[in-house]
């Protein structure tokens, strides 16, 4: 388990003796009474860290889990349902047919020398229409009958295809007589760019397309590339790379069973370990929407039975994946499959110590040689494993540059082509037909809970009276919550912002002046709530176990708002938000919510008008986590939610586009 510090411990201990619920703290001296609120807001409410083990908690629960031991033959026919599911639900989903259609171009450039016995041919394909990949064949002279073929992928490199490591690899390959394709990753190398950025993917989620496909589809079709080779052994084909390049070699070796043996290289580890091991919480293609909740890289790694797999990860690795923790789980989960298949020999380790880093140089590489010897080569006795050595034969960026359409597209130009098919929002049309209350709440994931209240403090700051609440969420969430007062309050009134409580001093201070309470909250991801340490990463693996982040600050606001109805015996009067973000949370909780249940205004600052804002702006699942719930675009624009959230009435008080309606028009 994380370990926390200490002081975490006695947090509960001292924080009960800061805040007494048995009388008021009445204040020295007098005040200002906006310096009052200023300092009643800033308390704090929950156990330091309390949400960052709740949201490890949350996750860890939905996870996954390979099923009970069972024979071989069950296996199979369960591997072969789960593979399945995740091409159709979670790499394919919401997928254009055009993106998957057979037809494929493929443009051969020129050949450059490579050194002895092989050549360097380039080339571009298309992962999907109009998106190219710029690669290069590494193909051995004098080529006869059917030999290996190796497609190599690489990881989070700036350097990309022409990464020395890689080249020494694929160098050696074609030196050994096999074919080698060395492929460009979305955002490296010569495909670097802000379109590319992976935490742009999201943008396809929001339009209801997985933005995992182009990563798969520019796999899949390198691999159909490379078996079309006339010289290409179809029962001889492997995958290695390293970290992303990790990555992608499990996953698409473990979809696609055409891939007869795979060497993931420090890329991955189960998505329980990376709950403990922040190191390990991957990036927007790691951790697609849903797919822990289907399937665990325990599930991957298990699904390579019964092809030969090699699993290397480095002892001291200073990125990510270290194999003292990476390792261990994947093995345990994988391996009485392969014997149960009778092949228990097939699923081998590796672990590097010189260096030991975050590599795959030349122990590495020579594990996978001997990898491909033992498989590829059995039985020939001329198969030698040690590296040969051919650094002098590493070339430049420059040398190995492939020509690219100028207009070619990425994540952002996708997304944007998507958006032209979604009916415009200010279209004077009706609601979408297909766009009710309870889908919006289905897409959002909402959860309808009833909410459990704890005081846990109370206090007094000149004339304005303070009681800290945690609004407990089942065994989910705790919502924190200051309800701040002046006299005798006429109504309720709900405020959170992107920034947090803290920030809303001014506006909570002239509510206060106009005789209403003031329930000043901070949402799942949001001011005391904010998970400080790689949070957005844990949204997104959120997202990946089944919910939404989007939804789980929608359920909050609806929690407290249900909560304070019952409490005060009137429905909440106003949600007040400022931000994009608690913005959109804000319109989803109350058109998704019960009719009897929403505010008479909702007042949004600083918030979206249209989703597509999100797109337009080039937005990053990484600064907005929150906004891209998968689908919500094609089921509706904020047009739309607002039609539903009837008879609350939505008032924008500024927003973030120059198009959206001032107050009151």
């Amino acid at each position: 388990m994380y370990q926390f510090s200490w002081r975490y411990r006695f947090a509960p201990i001292v924080f009960s003796l800061l805040f007494s619920a048995s009388a008021w703290v009445v204040a020295d001296e007098p005040a200002d009474p906006a310096t009052d609120v200023r300092t009643l807001l800033a308390r704090p409410i929950l156990d330091e860290d309390q949400s960052l083990r709740e949201v490890q908690r949350y996750c860890e629960r939905r996870i996954a889990t390979l099923p009970p031991q069972t024979s071989w033959s069950n296996w199979q026919r369960e591997a072969e349902t789960l593979r399945e599911r995740v091409l159709a639900e979670i790499v394919f989903r919401g997928v254009p047919a055009d993106w998957r259609s057979p037809a494929r171009k493929i443009e051969w450039f020129d050949t450059i020398a490579g050194g002895p016995g092989y050549k360097i041919r380039k080339l571009r394909y298309e992962a999907l229409p109009g998106l190219w990949i710029p690669a290069l064949l590494y193909e051995p002279e004098n080529l006869t009958g059917r030999v290996p073929v190796v497609l190599n992928v690489n990881g989070h490199d700036s350097k990309g295809k022409a990464a020395p490591y890689k080249q020494i690899r694929c160098i050696n390959l074609a030196q050994r007589g096999m074919l080698a394709l060395n492929v460009e990753w979305l955002n490296m190398g010569q495909l670097q760019g802000e379109g590319f950025v992976h935490y742009r993917m999201n943008q396809l989620d929001l339009c209801g397309v997985s933005g995992l496909a182009p990563f798969y589809l520019a796999i899949e079709r390198a691999l159909d590339l490379l078996l079309d080779h006339p010289h290409a052994d179809v029962d001889r084909v492997a995958m290695a790379g390293l970290s992303g390049g990790g990555w992608q070699t499990i996953l698409f070796s473990a979809l696609d069973r055409r891939v007869t043996l795979s060497n993931p290289v420090a890329g991955y580890s189960s998505y329980k370990t990376r709950v403990q091991f922040f190191s390990d919480l991957g990036d927007s293609e790691q951790t697609p929407t849903d797919l822990a909740q289907l399937a665990d890289y325990t599930h991957l790694t298990a699904l390579r039975a019964p092809r030969p797999t090699l699993l290397t990860f480095n002892a001291k690795d200073d990125c990510c994946f270290a194999s003292g923790h990476a390792l261990p789980p994947l093995l345990e989960s994988a391996s009485p499959i392969f014997e149960r298949a009778g092949v228990g020999s097939r699923l081998r380790s590796h672990v590097n110590h010189v260096p030991g880093t975050h590599n795959f140089e030349r122990e590495n590489r020579e594990a996978f040689y001997q990898m491909l010897g033992d498989h590829f080569y059995a039985g020939d006795p001329a198969f030698n494993a040690a590296e040969i050595d051919s650094e002098s034969e590493v070339k430049s960026a420059e040398e190995l540059a492939v020509s690219l359409p100028e207009e070619n597209l990425d994540f952002h130009k996708l997304a944007k082509n998507l958006m032209e098919g979604i009916e415009d929002p200010f279209s004077d049309g009706p609601v979408q037909p297909k766009l009710t209350p309870a889908t919006l709440a289905r897409t959002a994931r909402l959860n309808d809970y009833m909410p459990q209240a704890e005081l846990v403090g109370e206090q007094t700051l000149g004339t304005t009276q303070a009681r800290f609440w945690r609004i407990v969420l089942a065994e989910d969430w705790t919502v924190p919550v200051v309800e701040l007062s002046r006299g005798e309050p006429k109504s309720t009134a709900l405020v959170a912002a992107d920034t947090g409580r803290a920030e809303m001093t001014d506006q909570i201070h002239r509510l206060l002046d106009d005789d209403q309470r003031v329930l000043a909250v901070d949402p799942f991801y949001l001011g005391e709530s904010k998970i400080e340490d790689r949070g957005f990463l844990f949204a997104l693996l959120v997202s990946s176990v089944g919910s939404r982040p989007l939804g789980v600050q929608a359920d909050q606001l609806q929690a407290v708002s249900r909560w304070a109805s019952q409490k005060f015996g009137a429905p909440v009067e106003r949600l007040i938000t400022v931000g994009p973000r608690i913005g959109l949370s804000a319109v989803v909780a109350v058109a998704a919510g019960d009719e009897s249940e929403r505010p008479k205004q909702l007042e949004l600052s600083t918030a979206l008008v249209s989703l597509r804002e999100i797109i337009d702006n080039n937005w990053s699942v990484d600064k907005y986590p929150e906004l891209f719930c998968f689908g919500l675009f094609a089921q509706g624009d904020i047009h739309d939610f607002i039609e539903l959230a009837k008879p609350c009435q939505v008032i924008y008080r500024k927003s973030t586009s120059p198009t959206a309606l001032e107050a009151g028009d």
